[in-house]
Parts: structure tokens; C-alpha cells; sequence
């Protein structure tokens, strides 16, 4: 058994105290429902951890630009449920439902969801090289058991994938991270929050030491008419993505006016290129166009031997969420 010390945070300020006074030996808790998972499993050993949830973070507001503020303690069903995020971000709320379990849903909060680990299977087993846990031991899944790993942005030092849901739609929402610290409050968009492995893959967020996420700002657009996520996994519930799109388009007859598409399970981040959606503002939106959206937006993939057949499934997803899309 590991000693572990347990306070109570008063206030957002207080949090941020305790964590810098702690340093790397504490760790905020929420939910727990990742944290306490690699607790268990001697992924991270932390001796002081730091009770966020009665802070005065669980609202869900207007922001000031017109859209939506989501409190970092609010749970996932809350917030999937909230009549607000169904009518005007219907998107982020299907994502949210894809997610885990009902029980896990009902404890895990917005701001636990954006920073949860990878669930590569090498990471959670602590006999075999990690770079996220040891930097420098080596990547096992490399020459290992690759089926759900990433085809995009990867590294020789990482092939791990990020396993949110509701980070991949607050990507194509454009959705910002509102963060306070020791040295005031700053926002992050969420398209980079997240970083790609390179040669640091245990460093995954743009957080800095003792930063804690107070919010998440949803933009006052919310495609809330033509819109699809589509999650491709082993089972129907309970599972994390093989690979999954998160598909937005503003249409003018059937014209493309605005278009997004961010994609899960294929990299360490969500996976998101505006540049190329731009390219086909303007365009018709149809099969043809789709596809080659969705060339572009994978262009670079690669397969480690088990997830070669990841590359044509997302092409192919990206295609059919566009057009479930496109059609509703």
C-alpha cells in the first residue's frame, strides 16, 4: 500500500496553492475514473492528492461571445443531458453518449475527460518499456500489439492514441479551455491542447506545472442542424474508438459553407486540419468531394502491421459521417 495524503481544495486559488507546494507528487482528482485506474495499476504513484470537486466549477453558463461555458467539475451526463448542449451543440452531446458507460459518464467530469491518458496496453503494463512512463526505456508497441494505435502524428518514440470522445467534437467546435495558475488565467483552444508524442511523449497537454482547467467554452456556433459522430469500434457500448469523426457542415442549398471534421482514435491528439477543410468551402457537398477530403485529411497515414486496416476505415468513416451529416 502507498501512504496517500488527501485535502479538500477550498477554492480554485487553493488548489493551485496545494498543487505547487505538493510539485510533482500531487495530483488534482475529480471523478477519479481514469486516475484511480493507473493508481492501481502503479502507472502514477502520486502521495497527495488534491479534491477539485467542490470548487465552484460545475456550471454550465452563457459566455459573454454568446455560446456556452461547461464547468470543469460537471459531470459528463450532465453535461451531455443539459438542455443547452443537446439544442445547440447536438454534436458534443452525441459524442459524450458514445463514451465509456452510464456509471462511468455519471462520475467522470469535463476537465478528468480532456486529461485522461492513453490506454495503450504497454503504458498500463509496468514491466514493459513505455516512453510515457520511463522517457527514453522505448515504445513496445512498436514491434507489439498495434491494432488500436495511431496512424497519424505518431512518432518513433509513440504510437499511443488520445481515447476522448468529447475532446474530438470540442475540436470541431473550436471550443477554447479556460485555464487558471500562479500566474493568472490564460485560455487554450482546444485544437491545441493536446500535443503530438514527438521525441517528449510524456508530456501530452499544453498545461503548464500547476495549471488547473476551470471551463470549457463552446463558440456561439454550433452546427446544430447538419451534424454526425460516428464511432467504429470492436463493440457497440463500453469500448474505445477504432476510430471515430466527428463530422459538422453549414450548408446554402447544397453548397458547402462551413465544414469540420476532427477525427479520434488515430492519433495522440484529435486529429484535425483546418487548411484542408477550407479547400472545399465553396464546393458541392458530395460523395466525390468527400473523399477527397478525406484523402487529404489522412494523407501521411501509417500503419503499423496490425492498424494498416485503420487507413481505409477512416477514410471510408470520414466519407459516411459526412454524408449522415450532410443528410440530416
Amino acid at each position: 500500500m502507498n501512504n496517500i495524503s488527501y485535502k479538500r481544495a477550498e477554492s480554485v486559488e487553493n488548489a493551485i496553492e496545494q498543487i505547487v507546494s505538493e510539485k510533482e507528487s500531487s495530483r488534482f482528482i475529480g471523478g477519479g475514473t481514469n486516475l484511480l485506474d493507473l493508481m492501481k495499476y502503479r502507472v502514477e504513484n502520486p502521495e497527495h492528492l488534491i479534491d477539485i470537486n467542490h470548487l465552484d466549477l460545475s456550471k454550465i453558463e452563457n459566455s459573454d461571445s454568446g455560446g456556452l461555458i461547461l464547468g470543469a467539475t460537471k459531470t459528463n451526463a450532465d453535461t451531455a443531458y443539459h438542455e443547452q448542449v443537446e439544442k445547440r451543440y447536438p454534436l458534443l452531446s452525441e459524442a459524450m453518449l458514445s463514451a465509456a458507460s452510464a456509471q462511468l459518464r455519471n462520475m467522470a467530469t469535463n476537465g478528468g475527460n480532456l486529461l485522461q491518458r492513453t490506454r495503450c496496453f504497454y503504458f498500463y503494463d509496468t514491466s514493459t518499456p513505455c516512453n510515457k512512463r520511463e522517457p527514453g526505456s522505448g515504445c513496445s508497441a512498436l514491434e507489439g500489439f498495434n491494432r488500436l494505435h495511431a496512424i497519424l502524428g505518431e512518432s518513433e518514440h509513440c504510437i499511443a492514441t488520445h481515447p476522448s470522445d468529447m475532446a474530438v467534437a470540442l475540436a470541431a467546435l473550436d471550443a477554447t479551455v479556460h485555464i487558471s495558475g500562479a500566474e493568472g488565467d490564460r485560455t487554450i483552444a482546444a485544437t491545441d491542447f493536446h500535443k503530438l508524442p514527438g521525441d517528449t511523449p510524456h508530456i501530452e497537454t499544453n498545461l503548464e506545472p500547476g495549471e488547473i482547467i476551470t471551463g470549457i467554452e463552446l463558440p456561439e456556433k454550433g452546427f446544430a442542424k447538419n451534424y454526425h459522430y460516428l464511432k467504429v469500434r470492436d463493440r457497440p457500448s463500453y469500448a474505445f474508438a477504432l476510430v471515430s469523426v466527428a463530422a459538422a457542415i453549414e450548408l446554402e442549398n447544397n453548397t458547402i459553407k462551413d465544414i469540420r471534421v476532427a477525427l479520434g482514435g488515430v492519433a495522440h491528439k484529435p486529429w484535425r486540419k483546418p487548411s484542408v477543410e477550407k479547400e472545399f468551402i465553396g464546393k458541392e457537398a458530395n460523395t466525390e468531394n468527400f473523399e477527397q477530403l478525406a484523402d487529404k485529411l489522412t494523407d501521411g497515414a501509417k500503419g503499423y502491421g496490425d492498424n494498416d486496416f485503420k487507413i481505409p476505415l477512416v477514410r471510408k468513416s470520414i466519407v459516411r459521417a459526412l454524408t449522415e451529416a450532410m443528410n440530416k
